[in-house]
């Protein structure tokens, strides 16, 4: 990250908590706010995974367990939390798993990848002063819109629809988050980011064997960025100038030096991110904590 094209500016004094830290992108945006002097919580599930990870950040690192497929969990995390956080990096995920449910009964990206950071931020969101970022991907203009009627998709599941829809979520989630930051009068920040294509472990563990092998042992070697260069976004997003519910991704769509990013028709809707929204609340018992 030493020679990355964002500039990076002094983050001492600051907390930043990144889900998903132990490994990976998660892993690489630690290492990166860390080195600028952030104070950084590893908020991850396995928590000997993660203190072998913080132990190879430089700076100061805590580590803190969180399961987003239990949101018990995610409760139990935001009510031990004190004090400020600067950067709420939304970075965990799992990418086309076979079909399985969370421990609340949602489908597993959907409960996830959207509804254990939706939980989380607005948990947290009191404490936060800086920014929301929440991770997306490419892959959510693949699909057409969320499936309100079927949102676990008990018809129709294919692991990459399921990833799509998760993915969607997360942009519609920062769209109508800024949204009511704005009505709220906050000063905080929400926008998003995604990596292109990076070469980390998420591809393994997908559905189908001979997919995965391409995308590991093929894709990874020709096509993919180092998950070092593929968390340039979430930094650019977590530190650069950046318009509320911005996308920061590789100006080259899946590799190259990070900036604002395409995002599809249906991410930009309006009122579907308001639908969701209010499907999230009612699916997960957390609402916006901000008052006008």
């Amino acid at each position: 990250m030493n020679s990355t094209p964002v500039a990076l500016p002094d983050l001492t004094g600051t907390t930043a908590v990144v889900t998903g830290a132990n490994s990976g992108l998660g892993l690489e945006t630690a290492r990166a706010l860390a080195r600028m002097g952030s104070r950084v919580v590893l908020a991850v599930r396995d928590e000997d995974r993660g203190r072998a990870a913080a132990a190879d950040i430089p700076g100061e690192t805590e580590v803190r367990r969180l399961d987003l497929a239990d949101l018990s969990s995610v409760r139990a995390f935001a009510e031990a939390w004190s004090g400020d956080i600067h950067l709420l990096i939304n970075n965990a995920g799992i990418m086309a798993v076979p079909r399985g449910r969370t421990a609340d009964g949602f489908e597993l990206q959907f409960g996830t990848n959207h509804l254990g950071h939706f939980a989380l931020t607005n948990l947290l969101l009191e404490h936060v002063t800086g920014r929301v970022v929440t991770l997306s991907s490419g892959l959510h203009a693949s699909v057409r819109g969320i499936r309100f009627d079927d949102v676990d998709l008990e018809r129709g599941y294919t692991p990459y629809r399921a990833y799509g829809q998760s993915k969607l979520a997360n942009l519609l989630f920062t769209l109508e988050l800024q949204r009511r930051l704005t009505e709220a009068g906050s000063p905080v920040l929400s926008v998003a980011a995604h990596p292109g294509y990076a070469a980390t472990n998420l591809q393994s563990h997908g559905a189908g064997v001979l997919f995965r092998t391409l995308l590991t042992r093929v894709g990874n070697r020709l096509f993919a960025q180092s998950a070092a260069v593929g968390a340039l976004p979430t930094v650019y997003a977590a530190t650069q100038e950046i318009p509320p519910a911005g996308f920061a991704g590789p100006r080259g769509a899946v590799r190259g030096a990070p900036g604002l990013s395409w995002r599809s028709p249906a991410a930009r809707d309006g009122a579907a991110a308001r639908r969701l929204w209010e499907l999230s609340e009612e699916r997960t018992g957390v609402s916006f904590p901000l008052k006008a």
